[in-house]
């Protein structure tokens, strides 16, 4: 059934979530479109918001097919689909070339999005990463692993539609996923709302200055 727009998706998933709300967990978006799905979920759990940056990476000649995903961070996370890049015949040279351009983006939306706010450190924390539909998991399987990195207690996969088969090889990722609605014929993940526009940086930026970052404690 069709959601009207990303945040009644959101609505749905918190209401799915509402046991982890005494956990206090950190909800982290990936943007741009989980971005309102993720507020709809911090507000009603009264979480903090993060982001965490991901970018597909595209097969040169047919972008929307991922042959990977790219994360953010210190020491940026690249996960490969050699199934894929095996298949489309992409060079060595033109996967670097596509991963870095996707990192010069990652970066422009760093400071766009997060200039200036400090990270929120969710280690030891239980986690929810959140976007508004999950098809192939190439980004979603970077984003639970980069968020592994920071050893949280609980990782938990919430996404309002996704396809069966992309669920079934991200268990190994996460701890537990909530998902309203999963289906074995999948197509786009638009064709689930009757809203799907893109979101502009400035809404995204919007939705993140409405959750500002916790105060660390003084250290003792």
């Amino acid at each position: 059934m069709p959601f009207r727009d990303r945040a009644e998706a959101g609505r749905g998933l918190a209401k799915a979530l509402a046991g982890y709300k005494d956990e206090h967990p950190v909800v982290l978006a990936l943007v741009r479109g989980g971005a309102p799905v993720a507020a709809e979920i911090a507000r009603a759990l009264e979480a903090p918001l993060d982001l965490i940056l991901v970018r597909k990476i595209g097969v040169p000649y047919q972008p929307e097919l991922a042959m990977g995903a790219v994360v953010d961070g210190a020491a940026p996370l690249t996960v490969r689909n050699e199934e894929v890049i095996g298949v489309a015949g992409v060079t060595e040279g033109e996967f670097a070339a596509i991963r870095d351009r996707e990192l010069a983006e990652i970066h422009r939306r760093r400071q766009k999005y997060l200039a200036g706010r400090a990270p929120i450190d969710w280690g030891g924390r239980t986690v929810i990463v959140v976007d508004d539909g999950v098809a192939t998991g190439a980004t979603t399987r970077a984003a639970l692993r980069a968020a592994r990195r920071q050893n949280p207690a609980r990782l938990v996969l919430a996404a309002p539609v996704a396809a069966s088969a992309a669920l079934r090889e991200l268990r190994a990722e996460a701890d537990e996923i909530v998902c309203l609605e999963e289906y074995e014929r999948f197509g786009a993940i638009g064709a689930f709302y009757r809203d799907f526009r893109q979101l502009s940086d400035d809404e995204v930026a919007a939705i993140l200055a409405q959750f500002p970052a916790p105060v660390p404690a003084p250290r003792p």
